[in-house]
Parts: C-alpha cells; structure tokens; sequence
C-alpha cells in the first residue's frame, strides 16, 4: 500500500511538472499615472498631436559658450581609451562641435519622418511613425514598433527605417513591409519623464501598448536591443495576444539553468548544447568577466545614485559628450579601446553621434534616463521568471556586450523560431548595421509567416 502511494506520488510530481513547467503565465497589465500630483479624475486626452524638433539662437549659442569654457585633464601615455575617453582625441571632437557641426541641418533631418506627442498614464509620450511610401498590390503593411535603450534614441533607428518601410528600393525582398513606429522611453529625449518613483521596464511596456491600440493597432510586432529588448519582452509578457512576433538583438537571461553553465561550458561546451561559435563568442572564461567588470561601471553608478553624476552631465556638455560617446566606443568593439580614436568614425560620422548626444542635451534628459537603471534594479522583478510564448527572432551580433547562446533564448522564450549569428557588428546594431539587421527582421518574418 505504502509502495502504491509513494509511487502514485512520484508520478503525481513528475506529471504536474511537465504540465506547468511551461505554463504560459504573463503578467498583470494594471494601470499607472506617472505625472505630476494626483491622477486627475478627468478622463486623460487620446488625442495624438503633431511635434516637430526645433532650436533657437539662444540653445546654440549656450553650447557654444559652454564649449568654449570647457577644462580637460590631459591623458596619461599610451592610455589610449583604456581609461576612458581620451581627451586627446575629444579635443577633435568638441572643435568639429563647436566649429563645423551644423545643429539646425540636423533638426531639419530630425524632422524628414513624422513626429507625434500623446498622453498616457500622464505623461507626454513622443514618437514617430513612418508609413511605406508605397505598397504592392494586395499588401498591407506590417506595424512594427522599434525600442531603443541607453544612451541611445528613437534617431537610432533612422537609417534602418528606410529598409522596413521601403525595402524593394533599398535591395531587400518587398514580401515584407512595415510601418514603423519609435517612441522615445519615457525619460528619454522628447517624452516627458515620470514624476514618480517606481517607473520601470514593465510600466513602460504598458504604456507603449496602449501607444499602439491608440494608433489602431490590435495586433502587431516589437523589435529591441539594451533596454528596448526587455521592454519588448515585457510587453510580450504582458500581452501576448496581441504580440504576432518579437524580435531582439539582446536578451536578459538572469534566473536560468544555463546561466549557471557558464562557469563549466568552456570544459562541457557541447554537453549544455553550446556550438563551435558559441564557444568562440563566449570564452576565455577570464575576458568574460574582465570586461564585463571593465565596462559595468556606469550600471553600478546609475542603479544607485544616478541623480548625483546626472548633475555633472547635465550642466557640461563635454562631460556629457565623453561619458555618452565612449559607450559608442567601447560597446561597438571591445578592441576600439585600443585605438587613441576609440574607433568612433569607423563606424558612425561625428554628425550622428553629436545628434544623438544633441538629444540628451537639448532635452535635459541625461539624469530621467539614467534613474531608468534604478527603478529597474530590484530583488522582485517577477518578468524576470516568466518566460516568452511568444514567437521570437533573435539577432546575436559578436561584439555584443555579452554573447547569449541559442539554448539560453530558447530556455526564456520556447517559441524561438529565429536564432542567427550577424556576420559583424555590435551593442548598436540599428544604429551600426542597419541593412543585416533588416535582413535579419524580414527573415524572421518570412519564417513567421509559413509556420
């Protein structure tokens, strides 16, 4: 009798935990307010407004003036970017600011997609949204929203628009078309900030929902990499229903088996499911943590006291330029800290990566966009548990700030029906590769569509 019950409850266990192992659990959506004071009892305005990026006499010439009072501190020998920023090369940097860059020609290319403001859950939400200049007989285009993340913009994303939305002139198949849709995370750039405490991943996740029913869209597909990627997964998590796919160049795969692996994968590779490039990206086991050490500096300042270095950085714009730029460095090629140039225009014109820091600093951004880290750093992430049942297509680009194998996606997301690995490229792929990662999107979307 005993030896029955015992053994009808080995069973018992081994039955539940298949069945809920991969329960499709998703979170509660809720509700938030996020402006200034008590929520009104008014109901909020769904109206969607025209925004159009402007500047003035008076916002260049407080640059120019706060350019022109800037104090370096000469770099040590042969430091190259292995301190940092090396002054050397930022003295180039703020002359082609201060002399060359033509900050009205970049507003006007600012404005060539349309922009919009909304309200949700009390804040201003700005984002564009660009529609296919033509279509295919027969086709309706695809909503896509993009995401970006720190210290990056929805301006990422300008160069890979034109790939989406009108493919066929821009060498790729027109068997997929989009329209694209970039808000600005609250916080960041044009999107006011939360008055709150408390505004995360998940709460923006929320928000950029409601952004795209208010658009019309019941159903549609999300892209992301760095904070984008965990928004897109939140929102995924938080309706699945409405997620007819997910795409993402970064994943964050925290509480899982595999993530336990990594100390014994470069013995067992092949025994946890790792490929030859796997163990190319991921090894030796002593880089691996020397340069996440190395470049997790900022992440420890902003997920504790980011108000306190925000202060710096919003009142220099040099200061701001240095600490945004070397990320834009050192996250494209680990090796770019090497070069005394830090590798800067090997990838990007000066004219980008001044426009981008142009929106941290016209807006006065850089502090709402870095409090981002501590709302998000907490022990009771709950997303962090769930996983995806979501079809998913994923990006892993080599220099990435750290390489996720194929299993470790699959094991957050089981639908994974896309895993490639990008021939070059970084943390920036929009930004740094945008063709390889729309081919990456419209293959994903290929494989989506004859499941």
């Amino acid at each position: 009798m005993w030896l029955e019950i015992l053994l009808a409850s080995v069973l018992g266990f081994v039955i539940y935990w298949f069945v809920s192992k991969d329960k499709e659990e998703t979170l509660p959506l809720e509700d938030g307010w996020w402006g200034p004071g008590v929520r009104p009892t008014a109901g909020e305005d769904e109206s969607i407004r025209p925004f159009k990026v402007e500047t003035s006499d008076e916002e260049i010439n407080d640059l120019h003036q706060r350019i022109d009072k800037v104090r370096l501190t000469p770099p040590l020998e042969d430091s190259r970017f292995h301190y940092g920023f090396n002054s050397n090369y930022l003295k180039k940097v703020i002359s082609y600011w201060r002399n060359e860059f033509d900050w009205r020609k970049q507003v006007e290319s600012l404005n060539r997609y349309p922009h919009f403001k909304t309200k949700i859950e009390g804040l201003d939400i700005h984002f564009i949204h660009v529609k296919p200049p033509q279509l295919p007989s027969g086709q309706t285009p695809k909503p896509l929203l993009m995401v970006h993340g720190w210290p990056g913009s929805f301006y990422e994303f300008y160069k890979i628009t034109p790939f989406l939305t009108d493919p066929k002139n821009h060498g790729l198949s027109d068997e997929h078309v989009f329209e694209v849709i970039c808000p600005s995370i609250p916080g960041y750039g044009f999107s006011e900030a939360s008055s709150k405490k408390g505004f995360n991943s998940v709460a923006t996740a929320r928000i950029f929902y409601k952004l795209m029913l208010r658009l019309g869209f019941q159903q549609f597909y999300i892209q992301g990499g760095d904070w984008g990627a965990l928004i897109c997964t939140n929102m995924a998590q938080l309706v699945p229903s409405h997620v007819k796919g997910l795409h993402l160049n970064m994943a964050f795969i925290l509480r899982n088996f595999y993530t336990l692996t990594l100390l014994l994968g470069w013995r067992f590779g092949r025994l946890f499911g790792y490929t030859k490039r796997d163990m190319e990206l991921m090894y030796s086991l002593k880089k691996i943590f020397f340069n996440l050490v190395r470049e997790s500096g900022y992440l420890h300042i902003q997920s504790t006291k980011p108000d306190t270095v925000g202060c710096a950085l919003n009142d220099s714009p040099v200061g701001l330029a240095a600490y945004i730029l070397e990320k834009f460095s050192t996250w494209t090629n680990p090796e770019f800290r090497d070069l005394e140039d830090g590798g800067l225009e090997r990838k990007f014109s000066l004219d980008d990566l001044l426009t981008g820091v142009m929106l941290y600093w016209t807006t006065g951004t850089i502090t709402s966009s870095q409090r981002f880290y501590k709302e998000n750093m907490r022990l009771d992430n709950r997303h962090e548990g769930i996983k995806v049942h979501v079809p998913t297509g994923f990006a892993a680009f080599p220099c990435e700030l750290i390489h996720v194998p194929e299993k470790w996606v699959k094991s957050k997301y089981p639908k994974l029906i896309s895993y490639s690995y990008m021939p070059r490229g970084g943390h920036f792929a929009a930004f740094e590769e945008p063709e390889l990662l729309a081919q990456d999107i419209h293959k994903f979307m290929g494989l989506l569509e004859r499941q």
